[in-house]
């Protein structure tokens, strides 16, 4: 019996325990949360970062040019054929017994030779590399910038399915809890009906409204999942891990709607912006490149190595008899002429910068369209919300109603199930209105630059 009460306790341990583990397994989320989780792991946002990473290694190739180059070199060689050279034999006669015009040939080489050496270069000025120096910081910044502009498409998008699946879950909830309505209801038509106090057509009635609440039911757990692993996505997480979102309070956030109809534009606030002025910095270094290219480069090399040559290669690998060389210099380059290549490419930079500027006058005039159309559509969805509250309220009244007419006796069936049916159509409307204030706001703060 003993034994028999040890196995009933821990089969009914054992379920417990498995609940809490997987409670303790679930992530809980909030808002700020998912946003920040998304930046470190959505791949999207992962490669803006490495793509700046690639942009600093582009600058410091770049730059290469302005640190020294030193190289070495070591080369044996084998002339199987010693290369041999035609003149007039007559001109190595000091006798002059050798007739003029006598054509002998002569080998200057050996058939044997090594060298070895290191040769070293510093560009002392050139006007591209000093640009190039000048402009690192703008460059990596224009990256750094496409990345931040990455990150923000990122919160936009997890903040939107975010409360798209706080939605869902209440409108899950709020199925659920109208399906049992719709089933206490059935079960005392049934048994009235068995009791001779209600018809047959009743509880058909009833039936169908259960059953097609049944089938929304499973059509919003269905839809849950769908929007639980959208989120997921949108934040670089395992679709299959389990989550509870811990923001669930929309409402509360509305009274942030206000603030968020009251700020003003701010174009330094938009990344795209910025990127723009980026841009025309680049734009206004490469008229500098251009300019200072047409100056003169000056550049310092030297050379140092030794050699020998020699009939037999055991000497020439002896290394004892070579002989060193050493040879510094100053290089000064000046260019003439290049078929206006110079005067062209700083035209295309002139152009680029009025082009750029253009684009700066055209985002600003973006910037405000995006800005009042977000804030007028997030007034009209708010005033939207408060009509589908009021409707939502009266509906429940009207249920509420129509239910205690019922069960005194003075009310139909068929009244109860249009008035659950038009509840049901308020409920869907106000958490449709509901989704549409939650994506103004998104769309608002994404117009004012706030989602950083």
């Amino acid at each position: 019996m003993r034994r028999f009460s040890l196995k009933l306790a821990f089969i009914t341990i054992l379920p417990a325990l498995a609940l809490q583990a997987s409670a303790q397994d679930v992530t809980p989320l909030s808002l700020q949360e998912a946003m920040e989780y998304a930046v470190k792991n959505n791949a999207a946002a992962k490669n803006a970062r490495i793509d700046v990473d690639i942009q600093r290694a582009q600058v410091k190739q770049q730059l290469s040019a302005a640190y020294p180059h030193i190289s070495g070199k070591a080369e044996l060689d084998d002339n199987i054929y010693v290369p041999q050279i035609f003149a007039d034999a007559s001109t190595f006669d000091p006798t002059g017994t050798v007739p003029k015009g006598t054509i002998r040939s002569f080998s200057f080489s050996l058939p044997y030779a090594g060298s070895a050496g290191i040769s070293a270069s510093q560009i002392l000025f050139d006007g591209s590399v000093l640009v190039a120096l000048q402009a690192r910081n703008t460059v990596i910044e224009l990256a750094r910038q496409n990345g931040q502009l990455t990150e923000e498409g990122v919160r936009y998008n997890v903040q939107k399915a975010y409360y798209g699946l706080v939605i869902a879950h209440r409108q899950f909830d709020v199925v659920k809890s109208s399906l049992a309505s719709a089933r206490d209801i059935a079960h005392d038509i049934a048994v009235l009906r068995q009791s001779g106090f209600a018809e047959k057509i009743d509880e058909d009635r009833t039936n169908v409204q259960v059953n097609n609440l049944a089938t929304d039911s499973l059509k919003i757990a269905n839809l849950l999942t769908v929007s639980e692993q959208l989120l997921k996505y949108q934040m670089g997480m395992d679709i299959h891990k389990p989550i509870v979102l811990t923001d669930t309070s929309v409402e509360d956030n509305l009274a942030e709607s206000a603030a968020l109809s009251a700020n003003e534009v701010d174009y330094t606030k938009r990344t795209e912006y910025n990127l723009l002025l980026t841009n025309m910095k680049l734009n206004e270094f490469n008229i500098r490149r251009y300019k200072l290219s047409g100056l003169p480069t000056l550049s310092v090399f030297g050379n140092a190595g030794e050699n020998y040559g020699s009939t037999r290669l055991n000497d020439v690998l002896s290394f004892s008899n070579y002989k060193g060389s050493f040879l510094v210099g100053l290089q000064l380059t000046v260019p003439i002429f290049s078929g206006f290549l110079q005067a062209n490419l700083l035209k295309e930079a002139r152009l680029n910068v009025l082009k750029t500027q253009n684009n700066l006058d055209n985002v600003k005039l973006t910037i405000d369209f995006q800005a009042e159309q977000s804030k007028t559509t997030l007034k009209n969805d708010i005033l939207q919300l408060e009509s589908q509250k009021r409707n939502l309220e009266l509906a429940n009244s009207v249920v509420d109603l129509a239910r205690r007419k019922y069960k005194a006796g003075v009310g139909s069936n068929l009244e109860v199930n249009q008035a659950q049916t038009e509840l049901l159509q308020a409920q869907n409307n106000y958490f449709s209105s509901l989704l549409d204030v939650v994506n103004a706001q998104a769309d608002l703060k994404k117009a004012l630059g706030l989602l950083k």
